[in-house]
């Protein structure tokens, strides 16, 4: 069964930084996964934060967090980074992090991807 698992996290004052990892196990074999991170705040919908696309091609990110986010990953490699800078306390959120082996283009809809980790905390203190 696929299992995506996320760590990092962990509570920062504004203007730190922060990363996290994830990485996709017992996956199909040879099978290159689109991921992205999404984050949900406390009453609050789950939003599209960034996002690879399956050979680590292409990029893309949600307007609030662009220039501060970077996600990477070492091409076709299941596993993605989401480095944080200049973090704001309306980045306060649960981070999760999603995986789709059928995902061709850039998937910034929660209901394209499959696959979901438990999710961890971030928290920005002003």
């Amino acid at each position: 069964q696929v299992q995506v698992v996320e760590s990092g996290g962990g509570l920062v004052q504004a203007g730190e930084s922060l990363s996290l990892s994830c990485t996709v196990s017992h996956g199909r074999a040879d099978t290159s996964y689109a991921m992205a991170w999404f984050r949900q705040a406390p009453g609050k919908d789950r939003e599209f934060v960034a996002g690879s696309s399956w050979n680590g091609a292409a990029t893309f990110y949600a307007d609030p967090v662009k220039g501060r986010f970077t996600i990477s990953r070492a091409g076709a490699d299941n596993t993605v980074y989401l480095q944080m800078h200049s973090l704001k306390p309306e980045d306060t959120a649960q981070y999760y992090c999603a995986a789709d082996h059928r995902l061709r283009g850039e998937g910034v809809v929660r209901g394209e991807y499959d696959h979901w980790g438990q999710g961890t905390q971030v928290t920005v203190s002003s």
